[in-house]
């Protein structure tokens, strides 16, 4: 396995490489990591050898042109995607042209997935409707899993997988029961060296308000963390849907602060936690076809690829977009992002009018 780690000294050199991005606030803070506010993602695809080449081409491009945040789950394409990661990072660390301190690797655990199922873990009663589950012991091995399919030593960032599917089969009490072990094995995971930090990665979680119908509190997440991890616990990311379609997470005000209603985005700045947005493109319904005042709106960008990508990164309190490209193309039209400053706030809000 590579050995080594993200660092903020590396990736802030990374991004020094490409000073007009860096002069139109294409970077952002993650923690101590500089990441590109412009992620690639590797979700969507058929479990064949084109689709892998392409995502090998396209991660290969993505570390070249300026994209220093790569994400990816166990689950994705059955293990292929964190494999194809694997391979295009290990041929880039071996030519020279990167250092593994200069990028993130995020990845996700929680679904059981075809060819990495634990035999003797299967029968938990912490597996949820046959498909989930948050078992300390599940997580160690599917980390395990991850670290040699990516043939990475430490695991930048570590994500527990849309853990509210489990409150469809459980009540909220055992649910955060759940949590709270399987942070206290994170916790443990991270001063091992085998993560640096761990999250929560969520489709429904944070779009709906705290406390009902699936959705996630994140103050009570943070106290669990506090609780197994002391004041510097490394419970420091979410990831969550945000797109010109699905604007929930900056829309509602789901948590009372000090008697101050806030958005997730909010609270999660308040806290010092990194906010990460995945289905920018809604799965590419929103690469086509947008309504000509979103143009209008959003200056810079030229491709609607682009624009919704805009959108998404010039989000109050987000830190990265994620985008699913599996082509080289791909990459090279949405690093475009890169040439034009984000967004003001003043900008982005006329978007809702």
């Amino acid at each position: 396995m590579h050995p080594l780690q993200a660092t903020g000294e590396e990736t802030a050199r990374y991004a020094a490489r490409f000073p007009e991005a860096v002069a139109n606030g294409f970077y952002r803070q993650a923690q101590e990591w500089t990441v590109s506010s412009l992620g690639i993602g590797t979700y969507l695809g058929a479990m064949d050898e084109p689709t892998s080449s392409g995502y090998r081409e396209a991660i290969g491009e993505a570390l070249r042109g300026g994209i220093n945040f790569i994400d990816t789950s166990l689950n994705y394409r059955h293990q292929r995607s964190e494999r194809d990661i694997g391979a295009a990072v290990g041929a880039l660390l071996e030519s020279g042209k990167v250092r593994r301190e200069e990028f993130v690797v995020a990845t996700k655990a929680g679904y059981l997935v075809p060819g990495a199922v634990p035999p003797d873990l299967v029968a938990l009663p912490e597996v949820a409707g046959g498909m989930h589950c948050l078992a300390p012991g599940f997580l160690a091995d599917q980390l395990e899993r991850s670290r040699a399919n990516l043939n990475l030593e430490t695991i930048d960032l570590f994500y527990l997988h849309n853990p509210e599917t489990q409150l469809s089969y459980v009540s909220a009490e055992e649910f955060y029961e759940r949590i709270r072990r399987s942070f206290a094995a994170l916790e443990e995971m991270a001063a091992a060296g085998k993560l640096r930090y761990y999250g929560a990665a969520t489709w429904d979680g944070f779009r709906k308000q705290a406390g009902g119908g699936g959705g996630l509190s994140l103050t009570r997440l943070l106290e669990l963390a506090e609780r197994e991890g002391g004041p510097r616990h490394r419970f420091r990311f979410i990831q969550l849907p945000l797109n010109l379609g699905m604007a929930e997470a900056f829309q509602i005000q789901r948590e009372t602060i000090d008697g101050e209603r806030m958005n997730v985005l909010e609270v999660a700045a308040r806290f010092g936690v990194t906010v990460v947005a995945s289905a920018t493109l809604m799965q590419a319904r929103l690469a086509r076809n947008l309504p000509e005042e979103i143009a209008a709106r959003l200056e810079g960008p030229t491709s609607d690829a682009q624009r919704a990508i805009q959108f998404t990164r010039s989000t109050p309190g987000v830190t990265a977009a994620l985008v699913g490209m599996s082509r080289a193309a791909h990459v090279r039209e949405n690093l475009e992002v890169s040439f034009f400053p984000p967004a003001s706030r003043e900008q982005y809000l006329r978007l809702f009018e």
